[in-house]
């Protein structure tokens, strides 16, 4: 058995979807004997895992898997290997920095928080 890196891919429709599209994509470990497994196997999860509900509005969300729109081989999991990569473009390059620094030292406080109740 291998370990298999997958994207699915989910379009979130709210109430009756004249909205701006939005799209979940979603990275998940995937163990299979091939890639062709993997892909089957990670279009099951991504199938089952569709979901209806009401929102805080008592609008109705719909989240329809669309497919697997990638599969990737793990061949060496070491400390530090890069799995995920993905560039995008900001308009407002100082505002993206601030946001990731903001998103980064919440986070750093959360793992010490839960570190210091842990002990």
């Amino acid at each position: 058995m291998k370990w298999y890196l997958a994207k699915l891919v989910y379009r979130i429709i709210c109430g009756d979807g004249k909205h701006t599209a939005q799209f979940d994509e979603q990275l998940r470990l995937i163990n299979a004997e091939d890639e062709l497994h993997a892909f089957y196997k990670a279009r099951l999860f991504g199938e089952r895992e569709q979901d209806n509900f009401l929102n805080a509005a008592d609008k109705p969300v719909h989240w329809k898997f669309i497919d697997v729109s990638e599969i990737h081989e793990l061949n060496n999991l070491n400390d530090g290997v890069e799995i995920y990569s993905r560039i995008s473009e900001d308009e407002n390059a100082d505002i993206y920095t601030k946001l990731v620094l903001l998103r980064a030292a919440h986070l750093q406080e959360n793992c010490m928080h839960e570190t210091v109740r842990l002990n």
